[in-house]
């Protein structure tokens, strides 16, 4: 017995029901031309994941659901299972199953995720059914997402309690590195414990801070992966499943004739539908990218769909020629094409030469728009002008951060005068520790390496140019050392930790929750470890002032970072 099943990880956008139901609409012709039984779209797929307070908007909830009623005649001569929201006394975040053109089933996701950027438990209440779905002699269980992150979850009962060989789980899983692979181990896991194909159909996208990877699964019954989709693009993944692998399989395993069948669990048989005349398919097994090709990818997608869902075409970066700038007007000219870039130096006096050489010979290799416009005049004037005020005092970081501000003024004009979204070029590292001039550098609208440490940041300059087989970011980029020019001979060590110490530290403290004493006890300074500390304590309210980001860690600044600005605590004693 086969049963044909199409994985659909589209990348749709949130609050466009329209748009959203098109898609998926045309995404079943093409599950339809595959001949599959049934096709699966992520979680929430029609409303877009996450709708935040959309969701407390009353009318955002009768349309949804009347888009999804919509669907169901798109779904006939098969099975679909599409995400969406069910409003049924509560609101649900819901899996609807639609067969041969009519609405079958609604199963509500029963774990709610309440950490991390999740605030499920804000707008939806925990479903309590749970349902398997008859097709054909097939028993399918549904799940949504964090409902198969547990051992015990719905998909248990259902494979357990009710006999489900094929436990369907769609997700809208966000994107960290590591993510997938955790996930890809625990997806096994489950498809081997409970004997049972497991289907797992991910989101994919940029959605503000967030981005979806896709990279959809089927695991067989003894854990084996039998199909992965392509990691950030849309899919659709498509396997032959014989079931009768499951029911050998269980008749080997003595824990099955110690289970009895559970009346928690709804069984709900679909009418019959004929089985197409189709030739065995060999299912795609996209491989999956390294470490730093994998957070490239995550970054280009991720700003490619933030421009583009916003309604921008164009963008424009300051270009300084250090690794920063390089590397963010690389990744905005892959995300959007070169033509729809544009590069601005803007030197001082104490921009040195080879800052307008690398940026101007970066510019030229990536193919984007490059402008000068030097701005020491603008600088000498804020000088003179403050200069009655400020006079007794030495200069010090006024007069430097009056540099980035004006640059910020300068490419916020741009973005007025010709609709151009301003991609701001710091990276985790600096931000961490307020390393930032507010409503200067931290001037914009995106900020694409917003949760990349300076150190990745090496790696995937260093990526880029080995992708490319030559160096578009110029050599002497990678080679020289960090500096903001914004006094003489200023370098970043003049006022941080080398990177190579901050980095680490600021990944125990921000990502780990590690506090003074553990992060010592890892061999740093403790004179540093506090100065790191204090730094990034106090610069809570920069962030909170900072465009959003791609979202690549495990925990980022923002919907992962809720610091108080006012905070007096700093820490235990120690032992």
């Amino acid at each position: 017995m086969n049963l044909r099943l199409a994985l659909a990880q589209v990348n749709v956008t949130v609050g466009d029901l329209e748009g959203n139901g098109e898609k998926i609409r045309a995404w079943i012709e093409r599950a339809r031309e595959w001949k599959a039984d049934v096709v699966v779209f992520p979680e929430m797929a029609l409303t877009g994941y996450p709708p935040e307070d959309l969701l407390l908007k009353p009318d955002f909830v009768e349309a949804a659901t009347e888009a999804l009623h919509r669907l169901a005649p798109a779904t006939r001569g098969l099975t679909a299972v599409v995400g969406s929201v069910h409003a049924a006394g509560d609101l649900y975040n819901a899996a609807a199953v639609f067969h041969n053109g009519h609405l079958a089933g609604v199963y509500p996701k029963h774990y709610l995720p309440n950490y991390g950027v999740f605030d499920e438990e804000r707008y939806f209440r925990a479903g309590r059914e749970n349902l398997v779905f008859i097709r054909n002699g097939v028993t399918l269980g549904i799940s949504i997402c964090e409902d198969i992150w547990y051992p015990e979850g719905p998909p248990e009962a259902q494979a357990f309690g009710a006999g489900a060989e094929v436990l369907i789980n769609i997700s809208a899983s966000p994107y960290h590195m590591g993510k997938g692979q955790a996930r890809e181990r625990m997806l096994a896991t489950r498809a081997a414990d409970m004997t049972a194909f497991v289907a797992y159909c991910n989101l994919v996208g940029g959605q503000d801070e967030l981005v979806f990877d896709g990279q959809s699964l089927i695991c067989g019954p003894q854990g084996e992966l039998l199909a992965r989709g392509r990691p950030f693009e849309e899919d659709l993944v498509v396997a032959d499943l014989d079931v009768r692998q499951v029911f050998r399989q269980r008749l080997r395993d003595p824990r099955w004739r110690k289970v009895h069948p559970s009346e928690t669990v709804r069984r709900i048989t679909l009418p019959e539908l004929p089985i197409p005349q189709r030739e065995p398919l060999t299912p795609s097994l996209a491989p999956p990218l390294d470490r730093v090709a994998e957070v490239y990818q995550a970054l280009v997608l991720g700003t490619r769909d933030y421009v583009r869902k916003n309604g921008f075409r164009e963008v424009v970066i300051g270009l300084s020629g250090g690794i920063d700038s390089s590397l963010t007007a690389a990744i905005a000219a892959d995300a959007l094409g070169p033509q729809n870039v544009v590069g601005v130096a803007m030197p001082t006096r104490y921009s040195s030469p080879h800052s307008l050489e690398d940026a101007e010979l970066l510019a030229h290799n990536l193919g984007i728009r490059f402008l000068v416009i030097p701005i020491d005049a603008l600088f000498q004037g804020f000088l003179d002008t403050l200069a009655p005020i400020f006079q007794g005092r030495e200069p010090d970081v006024t007069e430097e951060n009056l540099q980035p501000r004006i640059r910020g003024t300068i490419l916020m004009a741009l973005s007025n005068k010709f609709g151009w979204l301003v991609l701001t070029t710091g990276n985790k590292s600096e931000t961490s520790v307020g390393y930032a001039t507010l409503y200067g550098d931290t001037a914009g609208g995106f900020a694409v390496i917003k949760d990349v440490p300076k150190t990745l940041v090496y790696e995937l300059a260093r990526y880029r140019n080995a992708r490319a087989g030559w160096e578009v970011i110029p050599k002497r980029v990678l080679e020289k050392a960090p500096s903001a020019e914004l006094r003489p001979n200023q370098r970043d060590t003049d006022s941080l930790p080398p990177y190579e110490v901050l980095d680490p530290i600021v990944q125990a403290y921000v990502e780990e929750n590690c506090g003074l004493w553990e992060i010592v006890g890892r061999g740093f300074d403790e004179e540093t470890v506090q100065r790191v500390i204090r730094m990034v304590d106090r610069s809570e309210y920069k962030r909170r002032q900072s465009p959003p980001g791609v979202k690549i860690t495990p925990r980022a600044f923002g919907k992962d970072w809720r610091l108080p600005i006012t905070n007096r605590y700093q820490g235990r004693e120690p032992p």
